[in-house]
């Protein structure tokens, strides 16, 4: 009997003739029982272990996938208020910066993006735009910068030769990161411990998924893994992190 590779994921893609595209979906992660554990016990990301500094991925800053992302963003932090933003005097200066390789990024304050409020606050630690969207009972997709909402899931679009387009869907891996990444003392997809949660990726993150893909891909999608999931005799491959951990 040949064994399962340690790092081996299930996949599943299907063309949409609508837009000349082949989704690829990581079905081991989207089955997965991932949850964000901020503040619940997530180290962080820095080069050592730092939970009681409550900054999860927020250490180095929010990158930008473009200017409609920025544009977005800095205009949501205009509405936040004194009671929703720690370092709201801070950013009247300006919320972003250019870093010399000329990506654009949120800016740090006292070590960390310039959004994140810290234990010390009143309304405790996590992101202020995240906080705003909750009092206003809006959806933070809208609000914070893309990376930032999509966490941990992550989307690649790739084109061929002819311009047929692959998106890919799958989880945001250490390795994503670049360089430094390989520095982070911990990384939720790589800790048993954030592999908790009471509902599947697919349908905790279906507002992010609708987002990234669109409602008709998203319940195609749906369909597929809960028709598996219904089977009688249904297996599924476990996540890597999962297995290991057994």
């Amino acid at each position: 009997m040949t064994s399962v590779p340690p790092d081996a994921h299930e996949w599943i893609s299907f063309d949409d003739e609508r837009r000349d595209r082949t989704w690829l979906f990581d079905v081991t992660f989207l089955e997965s029982n991932w949850t964000c554990i901020f503040a619940h016990g997530c180290q962080g990301v820095l080069t050592e272990a730092t939970p009681e500094l409550a900054q999860g991925c927020c250490s180095y800053g929010a990158h930008f996938s473009g200017d409609k992302d920025r544009r977005r963003v800095e205009k949501a932090a205009t509405r936040l208020t004194d009671d929703q933003w720690q370092f709201r005097r801070k950013g009247r200066q300006g919320t972003t910066r250019v870093k010399r390789n000329g990506e654009i990024v949120t800016r740090l304050v006292q070590g960390a993006c310039i959004f994140l409020n810290r234990p010390d606050f009143a309304r405790g630690p996590g992101c202020a735009l995240h906080v705003m969207a909750m009092d206003n009972d809006e959806s933070y997709i809208a609000l914070k910068p893309d990376v930032c909402w999509q966490l941990p899931l992550r989307r690649e679009d790739t084109a061929d030769d002819v311009g047929h387009v692959t998106t890919t869907i799958t989880q945001w891996d250490r390795s994503d990161w670049g360089a430094g990444g390989d520095d982070f003392h911990w990384w939720c997809t790589d800790s048993p411990d954030a592999f908790v949660g009471r509902q599947r990726v697919a349908d905790s993150m279906a507002d992010e998924l609708v987002a990234m893909v669109g409602r008709p891909v998203y319940d195609r999608l749906m369909v597929y893994l809960n028709e598996r999931a219904a089977r009688p005799r249904a297996t599924r491959l476990a996540h890597p992190v999962v297995r290991r951990s057994r």
